[in-house]
Order: C-alpha cells, then sequence, then structure tokens
C-alpha cells in the first residue's frame, strides 16, 4: 500500500514528537548541567534603594564589569567599573563597597581554604579617580573598609593589618599570630564550619575602634590527612581539629584603640554575672565558653557580644562599653536542650533590639529596650520565623519569612513592632525568599514549587504587589518537557504519634496493580528540611532517571528536623541517631504494606549525617532494609567537632551510653543486606577515619560490604568527572541490588 508523501511526513513528525516526550534522562546529561537553572547573580542594592549592582563576566573576553541597574525597569543603566579598563588585573572574582559607595573592593587569585574561608589578592577601586590600588602582594584574609573609607583592614598569617588608604602607612595591630597556635581576627576551624562566620573583627561606627576575638589553639588536638596528588611523596595536611570531648581553642575578646594603636583584653572570664552556681552555692567563673557573634550597636561605643556555655544551652548577651572597655549582661537565653546562635539580632535607632528566640516553643521574634527589658513578642503562633530580613525605620515595620503556610512553604511578611497589622507579602503556595532594596521600597522574590523552577519577581514591600517579573525559568520548564518524569508529589505519613512530611517520585508508567522496590533518601540532622514544596534539586533528576528504571523513590523527615516546633527537634538530644532511625525504619515497614511496593526490596540511602542514618537504618533495621548507600558517614560522633557534636549529645565523657550504642560501629554484627560507603580521601569535615574505622569493624565480624574512596575529595566529592563516576557507581549498586 502506498501512503500520500503528505500523511508519510505527518507519521514520521508524530512519531518524533512522541519519541521526544518521552525521551530518557542520562547521569552524563545530569552531571554536565543540561538541567541547571537560572538564578540572579548575586546583586547588590545600593544605598538609594533605587537601584542595584550585579557583577557580570564576558564569557568570550573573560572581563568582569559591575553593572547598575534600576528595580522598577530592570533594565542597565551604567557600568560602574570594567576589567577591560583596567591594566592590572584581566577580572575579579567578587567586589564590595565601602560604606558611601565610593570605593570598591575587588577579589582576585581566590584559594578557598575551608567551607567558607579564602585566602585572596585584593584591589582598591576608586569610583571617583578610577585608580587601582594593590592591597598587599600577599595573600590575604577578610579585608574590611572602616566606615569613612580612609582605612582598610585585614588578616594576613593570623595577624591583624590596617592599611591607611592615603598614607599607605600599614599598622600591625597583633604580632602573636601563629599558625597552628595563635589566630588573631579569623575564626579556628570549628567557629567557621559550625558558627558559619569567618570575619571575627569588627570596626565600630566611628572607625576609632576594632573589635577582634583571638583563638589560642595551642592545646587543641591536631589532625592529619594525607593529600596523594601526583607527585612522588604525599604532602600531609595538619589543621587543629577539636574532637566531642578534647579541648577547644581559647577564645577571647580585644579591643583595640585605632589612634593610641593599643588593644586591650576585655575580660569576659572573671565576670560574675557569667559565673555559675556549684552544688554548695559557691560561684564558677566561666572557664569554657564560646564567642559566637559580635556586633556594634547604635551606640557607636557600645559592643554587642554573645557568650555561650560549652554545653550550648546557656547564651548570654552582653554589652561592651568600648570606653571603658567593661561588660554587662543585658539578656540572657536558656534552654534545656540547647539554644540556637542566628544572625537576627538588629538594633533600632534608640538602641532598643530585635531578637529571635524558641523560647515559647516555636521560633518567634521579640523587641527589647537597651537594658534587655522586653518590650514585645512581636510573632506568635505554632508556626516558625525561619528568616529576619530587617526592620524599615521608615514605614516601621519588620520583614521576616515565615511557615505560617504550613512547614513545607515559606511565606513572607511584615508586621509592626507591637505585632499589629500584620502583611502577608506573597501570594502562591511554595517556598518564598526575599531581597530587599536597601530603603526597603522593593524586594525581590525568589519563588518555588514542587512544580515551578525559581521564578524572579520585584514587588512593593509596602503591599507586595508585584512590579515585573525579572527571570521565570520557562526554557527549563520547556527542556524538561521532553523527557519522561514524573512529578514529586507531597503528602504526610502518621508515624510514631506524628504526622511527618513526605515527598514520592513514581515511575512514569506506575501501576498501581505492581509491587515495586522502594529506595529512601532522608539526611534527618537536627533542624534540618529535606521535604518541601520545592522544584527538582540535582539529586531530584538523579531519582527521575531511576523511576525511569522502575523505582519507587521517597523521602521522609522524621523527629529531630526542623520547622515543626522545639520540642519536635530537641526530641533527639543527647540521643542522635535513636528517634531519627526508629522513624525511617516505622516509615519503610508502613510504606511496605502498600500493595504496590515490594516489602522485600526497600533502600535506603544518605550523606553525611544521612550517611550516618542510613548505616544505623540497615543494621537496626535489617528486616526492613535490604540494602543501604553511606556516603562521608559518620559513623561514631566521637569522631566529629565539638561544636556540633557537643551542641546534641554533651560530651563523650558526659555521655557515653549516647554515643556508643547508636554508633553503627557497634552494630555491625547485625549487618545482612547489601552495603556501599563511598568517602573522600580529603574530608577535612567528616573525616576519612570514620569509614576506615568502619570498615575494619565488618572486616573483624566477617560481614562483606562494597566500599571505594575518592582521593584527595573533600566532603563532597567533586570535581572533574567525579561526580558522574560517584552517581554511576550507586546507581549500578541500586540496579543490581534492589
Amino acid at each position: 500500500m502506498k501512503f500520500p508523501k503528505i500523511l508519510v511526513a505527518f507519521l514520521l513528525a508524530t512519531t518524533s514528537l512522541l519519541t521526544a516526550q518521552n525521551k530518557k534522562v542520562s547521569l552524563e546529561e545530569i552531571w554536565r548541567g543540561e538541567f541547571r537553572q537560572e538564578t540572579l547573580r548575586s546583586l547588590q542594592s545600593l544605598n538609594n534603594g533605587k537601584e542595584y549592582v550585579v557583577m557580570n563576566r564576558d564569557r568570550n573576553s573573560g572581563n568582569t564589569s559591575v553593572d547598575i541597574y534600576s528595580y522598577k525597569t530592570g533594565k542597565k543603566t551604567r557600568t560602574l567599573l570594567s576589567s577591560a579598563d583596567l591594566n592590572e588585573i584581566d577580572s575579579f572574582d567578587a567586589f564590595k563597597f565601602s560604606e558611601d559607595e565610593s570605593k570598591i573592593l575587588l577579589s582576585t587569585e581566590v584559594e578557598p581554604i575551608y567551607r567558607r574561608s579564602s585566602r585572596e589578592i585584593f584591589y582598591v577601586y576608586d569610583v571617583k579617580s578610577k585608580e587601582l590600588l594593590k592591597v598587599s602582594d600577599n595573600k590575604i584574609q577578610e579585608a574590611s573598609f572602616s566606615p569613612d573609607n580612609s582605612s582598610l583592614a585585614y588578616v594576613f598569617e593570623n595577624n591583624i593589618y590596617i592599611l591607611d588608604l592615603e598614607t599607605l602607612e600599614r599598622t600591625q595591630v597583633t604580632k602573636d599570630g601563629e599558625i597552628n597556635s595563635v589566630i588573631n581576627g579569623i575564626t579556628d576551624w570549628v567557629y567557621e564550619e559550625e558558627f558559619s562566620f569567618v570575619k571575627a573583627f569588627a570596626w565600630n561606627p566611628t572607625g576609632e575602634k576594632i573589635a577582634f576575638l583571638r583563638f589560642d589553639e595551642s592545646e587543641v588536638p591536631e589532625f592529619s590527612m594525607d593529600m596523594f596528588g601526583k607527585d612522588l611523596y604525599p604532602n600531609q595536611h595538619v589543621f587543629k581539629y577539636p574532637k566531642a570531648g578534647e579541648s577547644n581553642s581559647k577564645v577571647s575578646l580585644h579591643m583595640f584603640d585605632v589612634k593610641s594603636k593599643t588593644a586591650q583584653e576585655i575580660d569576659l572570664a572573671s565576670m560574675k554575672d557569667l559565673a555559675s552556681k556549684d552544688s554548695e552555692g559557691k560561684l564558677n567563673t566561666l572557664k569554657e565558653f564560646y564567642i559566637p557573634r559580635i556586633k556594634w550597636s547604635a551606640n557607636p561605643m557600645l559592643l554587642s557580644v554573645q557568650v555561650l556555655n560549652r554545653h550550648q544551652n546557656d547564651l548570654n548577651l552582653l554589652f561592651v562599653d568600648a570606653r571603658t572597655n567593661t561588660a554587662e549582661v543585658i539578656l540572657n537565653e536558656t534552654d534545656k536542650a540547647y539554644v540556637d546562635i542566628t544572625d537576627n539580632l538588629t538594633f533600632l535607632e534608640d538602641n532598643s533590639f530585635i531578637w529571635s528566640s524558641e523560647k515559647d516553643g516555636w521560633n518567634h521574634i521579640y523587641h527589647y529596650s537597651e537594658k534587655g527589658k522586653l518590650i514585645d513578642q512581636i510573632t506568635k503562633g505554632d508556626w516558625e520565623v525561619t528568616n529576619y530580613y530587617g526592620y524599615d525605620k521608615k514605614a516601621k515595620r519588620i520583614y521576616y519569612q515565615s511557615t505560617e503556610n504550613g512547614s513545607v512553604n515559606r511565606d513572607v511578611y511584615s508586621i509592626k513592632p507591637n505585632g499589629k497589622s500584620k502583611k502577608r507579602l506573597t501570594s502562591r503556595d511554595g517556598m518564598n525568599s526575599a531581597d530587599f532594596s536597601a530603603d526597603f521600597t522593593y524586594f525581590i522574590n525568589s519563588y518555588t514549587s514542587v512544580d515551578t523552577p525559581p521564578v524572579y519577581t520585584l514587588h512593593s514591600a509596602k503591599d507586595g504587589k508585584t512590579v515585573r517579573e525579572i527571570l521565570n525559568n520557562k526554557n527549563l520548564l520547556e527542556k524538561v518537557a521532553g523527557y519522561d518524569f514524573s512529578p514529586k508529589e507531597l503528602s504526610t505519613i502518621e508515624i510514631n504519634g506524628n504526622d511527618l512530611n513526605m515527598w514520592m517520585i513514581k515511575p512514569s508508567d506506575f501501576d498501581e496493580n505492581k509491587a515495586y522496590p522502594l529506595l529512601m533518601f532522608q539526611y534527618s540532622g537536627p533542624g534540618s528540611q529535606s521535604v518541601s514544596n520545592s522544584y527538582f534539586n540535582t539529586n531530584d533528576y538523579w531519582y527521575q532517571l531511576l523511576a525511569n528504571k522502575g523505582y519507587i523513590i521517597a523521602c521522609i523527615d522524621g523527629r529531630g528536623t526542623g520547622f515543626k516546633g522545639a520540642e519536635f527537634k530537641k526530641v533527639t538530644y543527647k540521643e542522635l541517631g535513636k528517634y531519627e532511625v526508629e522513624d525511617q525504619i516505622a516509615a519503610a515497614k508502613k510504606l511496605g504494606e502498600k500493595p504496590y511496593i515490594d516489602a522485600e526490596r526497600i533502600g535506603i540511602w544518605g550523606w553525611s549525617y544521612g550517611g550516618f542514618m542510613s548505616s544505623n537504618a540497615l543494621l537496626k533495621g535489617n528486616d526492613v532494609f535490604s540494602m543501604a548507600i553511606a556516603v562521608a558517614p559518620v559513623t561514631s560522633w566521637r569522631f566529629y567537632d565539638t561544636v556540633y557534636t557537643e551542641r546534641y549529645m554533651r560530651t563523650p565523657q558526659e555521655n557515653p551510653s549516647g554515643y556508643d550504642e547508636n554508633s553503627p560501629l557497634n552494630h555491625v554484627d547485625k549487618l545482612k543486606g547489601d552495603y556501599l560507603i563511598i568517602h573522600g580521601g580529603g574530608d577535612d569535615n567528616v573525616h576519612l577515619q570514620n569509614t576506615m574505622r568502619m570498615v575494619e569493624e565488618l572486616i573483624q565480624a566477617n560481614k562483606q560490604f562494597d566500599w571505594a574512596i575518592y582521593p584527595d575529595k573533600n566532603h563532597g566529592i567533586y570535581g572533574g568527572n567525579t561526580r558522574l563516576h560517584l552517581y554511576t557507581m550507586m546507581t549500578d549498586f541500586i540496579l543490581e541490588k534492589l
């Protein structure tokens, strides 16, 4: 039979369309970035609140520029700086304005150290004269303008320096800095990782004083890692790492007077207000403590200092008078478990301050007087404030993000300091996040949901009305429409008396009369969240690949995770790995009862804390889980750092059973299923020691397992083809074992 040519063409086109719509995703596509989401480059509001600046890079020339855009129109108004006009440098990696925006600090030749720290070559660009000044021939850290832009403070080889930008005179503030011994002005490893900051000095608002932290880490035990590289002999990386129960750095607070060029220590240890009473009622001075935050108040001579005891359940807010170098306790916060550290402290013009706390069982915003007297609890209810954006003194409104619309969602609100006149500024259910202009005229909202990749829109901060759309990721939606993808279904599951949040991805040709193997993913760390109303991340595309091959993938946020109140989060205190694992095992059992899930083929995987969890789940739930993958797992909390571990577990000396009863090392005899353990050889965070000890215990228990080490790779295990290789290995393991 002969078909007309037009009909043949129609059939061919239809066939091609159907084929395109059923395209299967590959690991190569995922890890070469085929599904990369478009995001707004890091933007910074100008002081006028009407414009913002963005750093742009020309891919062809490699030149970088600082360009100015109008908030209202989104159009580029001018270029403030381009590396094409600079003879000294070809490009820069980051920029930072002086307070009056007359100078720009340019960062080049960035050399990463740990998660947040780096060494860099800095230049100062004068906007008016267009002159460029190299700060130092050495790579330095945390360069920072003085408030009047006349000077620059920075850290080099653990000492603080000040450079006068007019005379080029250099003042060395500290002289005792020494690698692996004394650090001035930047944090040690554990502060950087667990308190999330590196810069440990701050100019006061008038530029007369610099407050800084000093870390004496001479008694902190050293940890070493062999870095193999490509040379004949490996290098050994040695750094100070305080494991749970071991010695921390001795931290002290100092005040430097710029005019007299002298520094004085603020004696916190002997303060009676920071002392505790022993069993006989005698005062014991605070011997071990952390200083997780310092910040100047609205009074230019009053420094706020947060002092936290080693157990992290007693937090004091101090005010230090920079004229007398005396300190006073203003506010005290205690908890039966632990007190979380935030960046929410904000000072108003009268030096009253905004503070967030979980003291009523949920994270909320409070307003205190300068003397620490409670003025108002600004927000309240059975929901959490998840982000504090700031205070608009002109409109007299506070802006924040919360879970008022459900723990898997986020919305942006404004409210008066007295807790009245609350306004919801976002309207779509999902994850909404705001970036406000300097004067709070506008905010850029980032919105996503399970079926919507990030959409960026400009809104009026007054009422939340949309001004314009900035970026929408429609190209990504068009791309994924051609693939055989399934939706991420949000629901809840009742486990151990709690309604736990869950997502599930099923095969696109799902048949409820068939029984599918189930792969569970979780992280489960304290205060974390893996189930939210947000679009696919990179792992979700991998889950789509597995779904295409006939697997159901699910994730459940159990007890100990965040955004459902302090009691839900802190139930795991002193027993990490107990209740979280019980919830994963119970959830797997309950899901296994569904007719479309094969209860004999349930696996679990996780990374870092999730690797700790998946290992425990396979061992303690050996009648439920038949397979587990653990990537970069903690296998004993005795191996992890002081700040994180003791916050949730106290010390091993105080709580040995909590450490040991939930350690996978002590349950290897229970292994029945298939187990794959993976680690990076250069992991400075969760040390390879964890996996090596687990491997040895498994060997001595005569248990068979699979394992892989990625040489010199850190906790993220990436670089070159590393991620593709890793996920190929995990995929093959799942296909073979589950």
